[in-house]
């Protein structure tokens, strides 16, 4: 009789394990979309600054129109960009590395280093790329987390039974991660 409700007991707490590993998954999955969501609203925030901070630019430094196409072309591609964390990635990287080049325009045009809207812009932009930078941070973590339980057992077993795959993480390339964020020079 005891061996009979050791074993119950056993089933029972493995059951009971079970679910509580299942809805564990579940929150944990409901934390990633979150942080996504956060990164992305800041994506946008960005997007709105662009074409403000091109048309700034266009005033002071007209036959840079190259630069500021490139700039153009990389927003629409990255607000497009519908594909998996990995894909967005690449495209909010060719973004961020074409909003540098602009950036780096203020050091050829005096007007440009001194006008008050584009340096109020290029604040903003900065504020914005430490905040993207807060959200991809977190949204980073959660995803860590949650990996590490899909990958360990015995939660592996949970993972498989309930399809909850592993997570991409919203990384940058390494050369634009070296390279900081914009500089903001208010003197």
């Amino acid at each position: 009789m005891i061996v009979v409700v050791a074993a119950l007991a056993i089933v029972l707490v493995a059951i009971v394990g079970g679910f509580l590993s299942y809805n564990r998954f579940v929150r944990q999955r409901q934390l990633i979309d979150n942080a996504w969501s956060n990164v992305d609203t800041e994506l946008k925030r960005r997007y709105d600054l662009i074409p403000t901070l091109v048309a700034t630019v266009k005033g002071y430094a007209a036959h840079e129109q190259s630069t500021l196409e490139a700039v153009v072309r990389a927003r629409a591609t990255a607000i497009a960009s519908q594909g998996d964390v990995a894909t967005q990635a690449t495209d909010e990287n060719l973004l961020v590395d074409a909003l540098r080049q602009v950036l780096a325009l203020r050091e050829a045009y005096p007007d440009l280093k001194a006008s008050t809207e584009f340096l109020d812009l290029q604040h903003q932009l900065v504020t914005t790329e430490d905040r993207i930078q807060a959200a991809r941070r977190f949204y980073n973590s959660n995803v860590r987390d949650y990996n590490t339980r899909v990958e360990a057992f015995p939660s592996r077993l949970i993972a498989a039974a309930g399809h909850f795959d592993a997570h991409d993480y919203f990384e940058v390339e390494p050369a634009i991660r070296d390279a900081g964020a914009p500089e903001v020079n208010l003197a």
